[in-house]
């Protein structure tokens, strides 16, 4: 069995994760990036017409209040090892799948519901919002990640996949 971590957004909640105000409409750029657009965004800016792939001009005049951030690779970088670190605490058998993404390979199906959930209420005390799902494939386990609310647990492999639509199936 696998379980996937996941923490959407991983970009944007690294560079929130210490900011006291975050209701506000927030948008995320890259700064490396040669044309500058809205990768992330929060709840709020979205909900005044923010999307991404704007640049910061075009989300400023859907709304004037919006922020507009750039990455903090530094915070993505302590952010990825806290992670690690929490995913270790489930299996020796963890792979960094990608930006907020680790994939956990179980020896056992003791308990793995609630060692994930654990693992999920270990980051929302400090503030981040994750999600766990667990599957018999890497791909099964990331898939249910991005469903989860807060855990996942893929039972019947078929009737999971047959609820979903085909446009989902990019998200693995």
């Amino acid at each position: 069995m696998f379980a996937t971590i996941l923490l959407p957004d991983f970009h944007l909640q690294a560079t929130l994760r210490h900011e006291t105000e975050t209701t506000r409409p927030i948008a995320l750029i890259d700064d490396r990036e040669t044309r500058a657009v809205v990768t992330q965004l929060n709840a709020a800016a979205e909900k005044v017409g923010v999307r991404r792939g704007m640049t910061p001009s075009q989300g400023l005049a859907r709304c004037l209040e919006l922020v507009v951030k750039t990455r903090t690779r530094e915070q993505e970088r302590l952010l990825g090892e806290l992670l690690l670190q929490f995913s270790y605490t489930l299996s020796p058998y963890v792979e960094a799948t990608g930006p907020g993404v680790c994939t956990v390979q179980f020896t056992g199906t003791r308990n793995l519901r609630t060692e994930v959930e654990r693992v999920i209420e270990q980051f929302c005390e400090t503030s981040i919002t994750a999600r766990g799902g667990i599957g018999p494939t890497p791909d099964m386990s990331l898939l249910a990640a991005h469903f989860a609310r807060p855990v996942l647990q893929v039972g019947d492999t078929k009737t999971f996949l047959a609820s979903l639509s085909i446009e989902t199936l990019a998200v693995a």
